[in-house]
C-alpha cells in the first residue's frame, strides 16, 4: 500500500492499524464457482484494498486470505460472474472500525 493520506490527514495504513479484528475460526467469503476464475481478468484482486484475494498460477485458482478482510464489499460488487460469496462474520467477529 501507498503512504497516500485520507480525509483525516493520517496515513492509511496508520488509520488501518487502528482497527481490531476478531478472527473467526472459518471464512465468510468462499467463491461458488471457480471455473470462471480462470478465464476472468481477476478485477477481486485488483480492487480489494485489503489484499484479500490473491491469483496463483501454479494452482489455477484465487487464494483467499478471510483474515485480511475489511468487509468493505468491494469484491461483490466488481466480480463479473457474481461468484463471490459473502455472509457476515458470526457473533461479533470480523472487523471493528475505530474511525467509522
Amino acid at each position: 500500500m501507498s503512504k497516500e493520506t485520507t480525509r483525516g490527514g493520517a496515513p492509511r495504513e496508520e488509520r488501518l492499524s487502528a482497527n481490531e479484528i476478531r478472527p473467526h475460526r472459518g471464512s465468510h467469503l468462499e467463491l461458488t464457482e471457480t471455473a470462471h476464475c480462470e478465464a476472468c481478468a481477476k478485477p477481486c484482486v485488483a480492487v480489494c484494498p485489503a489484499g484479500t484475494y490473491a491469483w496463483s498460477g501454479e494452482q489455477g485458482r484465487i487464494l483467499i486470505s478471510h483474515e485480511n478482510c475489511l468487509e468493505c464489499g468491494s469484491c461483490r460488487g466488481i466480480c463479473p460472474y457474481s461468484v463471490i460469496r459473502w455472509k457476515n462474520p458470526f457473533g461479533g467477529t470480523g472487523i471493528c472500525y475505530r474511525y467509522g
